[in-house]
Protein backbone atom coordinates (compact mmCIF):
# COMPACT_ATOMS: atom_id res chain seq x y z
CA UNK A 1 0.00 0.00 0.00
CA UNK A 2 1.63 3.26 -1.17
CA UNK A 3 1.27 6.16 1.29
CA UNK A 4 2.88 9.61 1.55
CA UNK A 5 6.09 9.96 3.56
CA UNK A 6 7.83 13.00 5.02
CA UNK A 7 11.07 11.05 5.56
CA UNK A 8 11.51 9.11 2.30
CA UNK A 9 10.50 9.20 -1.34
CA UNK A 10 7.54 6.93 -0.59
CA UNK A 11 5.77 5.40 2.39
CA UNK A 12 4.59 1.81 2.79
CA UNK A 13 2.01 0.03 4.93
CA UNK A 14 1.11 -3.66 4.76
CA UNK A 15 -1.77 -5.56 6.33
CA UNK A 16 -2.01 -9.28 7.02
CA UNK A 17 -5.01 -11.42 6.05
CA UNK A 18 -6.16 -11.36 9.70
CA UNK A 19 -6.34 -7.55 9.58
CA UNK A 20 -3.22 -6.89 11.68
CA UNK A 21 -0.59 -4.50 10.37
CA UNK A 22 2.93 -5.79 9.76
CA UNK A 23 5.97 -3.62 10.42
CA UNK A 24 7.68 -4.68 7.21
CA UNK A 25 7.36 -7.09 4.28
CA UNK A 26 10.31 -7.93 2.07
CA UNK A 27 8.25 -9.36 -0.77
CA UNK A 28 5.70 -6.58 -0.33
CA UNK A 29 8.46 -4.01 -0.69
CA UNK A 30 9.73 -5.53 -3.93
CA UNK A 31 6.19 -5.64 -5.30
CA UNK A 32 5.61 -2.02 -4.30
CA UNK A 33 8.92 -0.94 -5.82
CA UNK A 34 8.03 -2.60 -9.10
CA UNK A 35 4.66 -0.85 -9.09
CA UNK A 36 6.24 2.54 -8.33
CA UNK A 37 8.76 2.14 -11.16
CA UNK A 38 6.47 0.55 -13.75
CA UNK A 39 3.71 3.13 -13.33
CA UNK A 40 5.98 6.17 -13.29
CA UNK A 41 5.73 7.20 -9.64
CA UNK A 42 9.47 6.62 -9.16
CA UNK A 43 11.41 8.87 -11.50
CA UNK A 44 14.76 7.12 -10.90
CA UNK A 45 15.98 3.55 -10.52
CA UNK A 46 17.02 4.20 -6.91
CA UNK A 47 14.62 5.53 -4.28
CA UNK A 48 13.76 5.25 -0.58
CA UNK A 49 10.69 3.80 1.14
CA UNK A 50 9.59 4.40 4.72
CA UNK A 51 8.20 1.40 6.62
CA UNK A 52 6.74 1.41 10.13
CA UNK A 53 10.17 0.70 11.63
CA UNK A 54 12.79 2.23 9.32
CA UNK A 55 13.67 3.55 5.88
CA UNK A 56 14.81 1.09 3.22
CA UNK A 57 16.46 1.75 -0.12
CA UNK A 58 15.45 0.16 -3.40
CA UNK A 59 17.40 -0.29 -6.62
CA UNK A 60 15.90 -1.48 -9.91
CA UNK A 61 18.68 -3.82 -11.06
CA UNK A 62 17.10 -5.07 -14.28
CA UNK A 63 14.14 -4.05 -16.42
CA UNK A 64 12.41 -5.66 -19.37
CA UNK A 65 10.62 -3.43 -21.87
CA UNK A 66 10.53 -0.60 -19.35
CA UNK A 67 9.20 -2.78 -16.53
CA UNK A 68 11.20 -3.64 -13.40
CA UNK A 69 12.11 -7.32 -13.30
CA UNK A 70 14.94 -7.67 -10.76
CA UNK A 71 14.87 -5.52 -7.62
CA UNK A 72 17.35 -5.08 -4.77
CA UNK A 73 16.24 -3.70 -1.42
CA UNK A 74 18.56 -2.70 1.42
CA UNK A 75 16.45 -4.10 4.25
CA UNK A 76 18.16 -2.39 7.18
CA UNK A 77 20.01 -3.98 10.07
CA UNK A 78 19.36 -7.23 11.92
CA UNK A 79 18.91 -6.88 15.69
CA UNK A 80 19.32 -9.71 18.18
CA UNK A 81 18.55 -7.78 21.39
CA UNK A 82 15.35 -9.23 22.89
CA UNK A 83 13.72 -5.84 23.54
CA UNK A 84 14.11 -5.00 19.84
CA UNK A 85 12.42 -8.20 18.64
CA UNK A 86 10.61 -8.35 21.19
CA UNK A 87 11.05 -11.42 23.42
CA UNK A 88 10.11 -11.67 27.09
CA UNK A 89 13.49 -12.57 28.56
CA UNK A 90 16.33 -11.08 30.59
CA UNK A 91 18.91 -12.78 28.37
CA UNK A 92 21.12 -10.55 26.18
CA UNK A 93 20.08 -12.62 23.12
CA UNK A 94 17.50 -15.33 22.51
CA UNK A 95 19.72 -17.67 20.49
CA UNK A 96 19.68 -21.44 21.03
CA UNK A 97 16.98 -21.20 23.70
CA UNK A 98 14.42 -23.95 24.30
CA UNK A 99 10.68 -23.32 24.53
CA UNK A 100 7.72 -25.70 24.60
CA UNK A 101 4.91 -25.47 22.05
CA UNK A 102 2.13 -28.01 22.46
CA UNK A 103 3.71 -31.43 23.01
CA UNK A 104 7.12 -30.48 21.60
CA UNK A 105 10.22 -28.64 22.77
CA UNK A 106 11.98 -26.49 20.18
CA UNK A 107 15.37 -24.80 20.15
CA UNK A 108 14.67 -21.33 18.80
CA UNK A 109 16.75 -18.40 17.57
CA UNK A 110 15.18 -14.96 17.45
CA UNK A 111 16.00 -11.84 15.45
CA UNK A 112 14.35 -8.66 14.21
CA UNK A 113 14.85 -7.41 10.66
CA UNK A 114 12.27 -4.68 11.20
CA UNK A 115 9.72 -7.34 12.16
CA UNK A 116 10.16 -10.32 14.53
CA UNK A 117 11.39 -13.79 13.53
CA UNK A 118 11.83 -17.12 15.30
CA UNK A 119 14.11 -19.56 13.45
CA UNK A 120 14.24 -23.31 14.12
CA UNK A 121 17.12 -25.13 12.44
CA UNK A 122 16.32 -28.64 11.20
CA UNK A 123 18.06 -31.48 9.37
CA UNK A 124 14.85 -32.15 7.44
CA UNK A 125 11.84 -29.97 6.73
CA UNK A 126 8.26 -31.18 7.12
CA UNK A 127 5.32 -29.07 5.94
CA UNK A 128 2.93 -30.81 8.34
CA UNK A 129 5.20 -29.98 11.29
CA UNK A 130 5.24 -26.30 10.31
CA UNK A 131 1.46 -26.17 9.95
CA UNK A 132 0.92 -27.89 13.31
CA UNK A 133 3.44 -26.04 15.45
CA UNK A 134 3.72 -22.74 13.54
CA UNK A 135 0.59 -21.20 15.10
CA UNK A 136 1.61 -22.38 18.58
CA UNK A 137 5.03 -20.78 18.22
CA UNK A 138 3.59 -17.61 16.66
CA UNK A 139 1.36 -17.09 19.68
CA UNK A 140 3.75 -18.34 22.37
CA UNK A 141 3.63 -16.09 25.49
CA UNK A 142 7.37 -15.42 25.29
CA UNK A 143 6.62 -13.34 22.15
CA UNK A 144 4.43 -10.38 23.24
CA UNK A 145 3.76 -9.17 19.67
CA UNK A 146 3.55 -12.68 18.19
CA UNK A 147 6.28 -13.74 15.78
CA UNK A 148 7.06 -15.05 12.30
CA UNK A 149 8.36 -18.62 12.33
CA UNK A 150 10.83 -20.26 9.94
CA UNK A 151 11.98 -23.88 9.91
CA UNK A 152 15.40 -23.72 8.23
CA UNK A 153 17.73 -26.26 6.63
CA UNK A 154 21.29 -25.56 5.48
CA UNK A 155 22.00 -26.98 2.02
CA UNK A 156 25.56 -25.69 1.47
CA UNK A 157 27.86 -22.82 2.46
CA UNK A 158 25.81 -20.53 0.22
CA UNK A 159 22.36 -22.15 0.11
CA UNK A 160 19.57 -22.70 2.63
CA UNK A 161 15.90 -23.60 2.55
CA UNK A 162 12.98 -22.51 4.73
CA UNK A 163 9.36 -23.37 5.35
CA UNK A 164 7.39 -20.46 6.73
CA UNK A 165 4.59 -19.80 9.18
CA UNK A 166 3.87 -16.09 8.89
CA UNK A 167 2.42 -14.03 11.70
CA UNK A 168 -1.13 -13.05 10.80
CA UNK A 169 -1.06 -14.96 7.51
CA UNK A 170 -0.40 -18.63 8.31
CA UNK A 171 1.49 -21.07 6.12
CA UNK A 172 3.26 -19.05 3.43
CA UNK A 173 5.10 -20.17 0.30
CA UNK A 174 7.58 -17.27 0.25
CA UNK A 175 8.57 -14.33 2.44
CA UNK A 176 11.28 -11.76 1.93
CA UNK A 177 11.66 -10.75 5.57
CA UNK A 178 11.59 -14.43 6.63
CA UNK A 179 14.44 -15.10 4.20
CA UNK A 180 16.40 -12.23 5.73
CA UNK A 181 15.68 -13.26 9.32
CA UNK A 182 16.53 -16.92 8.80
CA UNK A 183 19.69 -16.01 6.87
CA UNK A 184 20.90 -13.76 9.69
CA UNK A 185 20.43 -16.51 12.27
CA UNK A 186 22.27 -19.07 10.13
CA UNK A 187 25.14 -16.64 9.57
CA UNK A 188 25.29 -15.76 13.28
CA UNK A 189 25.55 -19.44 14.18
CA UNK A 190 28.33 -19.95 11.64
CA UNK A 191 26.33 -22.38 9.53
CA UNK A 192 26.40 -20.45 6.26
CA UNK A 193 28.19 -17.59 4.51
CA UNK A 194 26.81 -14.06 4.38
CA UNK A 195 26.24 -14.19 0.61
CA UNK A 196 23.62 -16.85 -0.01
CA UNK A 197 20.52 -18.00 -1.84
CA UNK A 198 17.44 -18.73 0.26
CA UNK A 199 15.19 -21.33 -1.36
CA UNK A 200 11.44 -21.36 -0.70
CA UNK A 201 8.46 -23.12 -2.21
CA UNK A 202 7.45 -19.85 -3.88
CA UNK A 203 10.89 -18.98 -5.27
CA UNK A 204 14.45 -17.99 -4.42
CA UNK A 205 16.00 -14.81 -3.04
CA UNK A 206 19.60 -13.63 -2.92
CA UNK A 207 20.54 -12.40 0.56
CA UNK A 208 23.72 -10.51 1.46
CA UNK A 209 24.67 -9.77 5.08
CA UNK A 210 27.71 -7.69 5.99
CA UNK A 211 29.74 -7.68 9.22
CA UNK A 212 27.55 -4.94 10.73
CA UNK A 213 24.41 -7.02 10.04
CA UNK A 214 23.15 -4.81 7.23
CA UNK A 215 20.93 -6.88 4.94
CA UNK A 216 20.50 -6.66 1.17
CA UNK A 217 17.78 -8.70 -0.55
CA UNK A 218 17.56 -9.24 -4.32
CA UNK A 219 14.76 -10.95 -6.19
CA UNK A 220 12.38 -10.87 -9.10
CA UNK A 221 8.90 -9.38 -9.22
CA UNK A 222 6.20 -9.90 -11.85
CA UNK A 223 2.83 -8.29 -12.42
CA UNK A 224 0.15 -10.99 -12.46
CA UNK A 225 -3.10 -9.03 -12.70
CA UNK A 226 -4.73 -5.62 -12.57
CA UNK A 227 -8.29 -4.65 -11.84
CA UNK A 228 -10.73 -2.00 -10.66
CA UNK A 229 -12.88 -2.11 -7.53
CA UNK A 230 -16.42 -1.02 -8.34
CA UNK A 231 -18.04 1.98 -6.68
CA UNK A 232 -20.77 -0.30 -5.37
CA UNK A 233 -18.22 -2.45 -3.55
CA UNK A 234 -16.46 0.59 -2.13
CA UNK A 235 -19.78 1.93 -0.87
CA UNK A 236 -20.54 -1.42 0.77
CA UNK A 237 -17.15 -1.42 2.46
CA UNK A 238 -17.95 1.96 3.99
CA UNK A 239 -21.16 0.70 5.58
CA UNK A 240 -21.04 -0.06 9.33
CA UNK A 241 -21.37 -3.72 10.29
CA UNK A 242 -24.85 -4.56 11.59
CA UNK A 243 -24.80 -7.17 14.34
Amino acid sequence: MKVPSAKADFGFRVFNPDGSEAEKSGNGLRILCKYLFDYGFAKARQFSVETLTDIVYADIIEETKGKASLIRVDMGKAKFTPKDIPVNTELPEFIGQKITAGDREFEVNCVSVGNPHCVIIKDDLDEKEVQKYGPLLENHPVFPNRINVQFAKVLSDHDAQILIWERGAGYTLASGSSSCGASCVLVKKGLIKGDLTMHMQGGDLKIQIDKEWNIRMTGEAREVAKGVLSNELLQDLDKPFAS
